[in-house]
């Protein structure tokens, strides 16, 4: 959860680092590692059991990624967990294709379609499909693509959304809502009718 990072050092050290202290990037790293290590983690159980990439690798991979970030200026830790959240996202998106052309087409990627996502019955996801309904999705309401990688790639709650896009709560969870019926539409061919759950 975000609000287990000292909020106030991390805050201070992210500006500090926008500003072009690229020694508060150093300082940075203990505050975030475990957190981003759990939410890689927790991201890495849904991808198939034989998957190549742990979390550590993981978040090093999207660590190196976020410290070369030159034009972003951070505004709060909130705002940092969902640049990483997108950052993992491309990382993973990334070696599932890498390992599909590797197989040249055969075994797919797979996750398991996060719980407040899927209808009530478990399913198994590609990876890739997700990512190319969510590019989609972008197309009609960037908003609504935004939430949805927040809350699926970035295991952000929905407060910790609604602080990274300075939004309410119930906006959060009312597009969620709206997000999550038209992934279900696009990936599954569902026609949903339970969008109010």
């Amino acid at each position: 959860m975000i609000a287990s990072i000292p909020s106030q050092e991390a805050t201070r050290l992210l500006i500090d680092w926008s500003n072009g202290n690229r020694e508060a990037a150093a300082g940075l790293m203990p505050l975030v590692y475990e957190e981003l290590r759990q939410r890689a983690r927790a991201y890495l159980q849904r991808e198939r059991p034989d998957h190549t990439l742990q979390a550590t690798a993981l978040v090093h991979e999207a660590y190196l990624q976020l410290v070369d970030q030159r034009t972003t200026t951070w505004k709060n830790r909130a705002h940092f967990f969902g640049v990483a959240a997108q950052l993992m996202r491309r990382i993973l998106v990334d070696h599932a294709r890498r390992h599909r052309r590797e197989k040249r087409g055969g075994g797919l990627e797979r996750v398991e379609f996060d719980e407040a996502l899927a209808p009530a019955v478990s399913r198994n996801l590609d990876v890739t499909a997700l990512d190319d309904a969510l590019k989609d999705l972008t197309k009609l309401n960037p908003q609504h693509a935004r939430i949805v990688e927040l809350r699926f790639f970035g295991g952000l709650k929905t407060d910790e959304v609604a602080e990274v896009l300075a939004l309410s709560t119930r906006t959060v969870e009312r597009e969620w809502r709206m997000a999550r019926a038209w992934l279900r539409r696009q990936i599954f061919g569902e026609n949903s009718d339970d969008a109010g759950r």
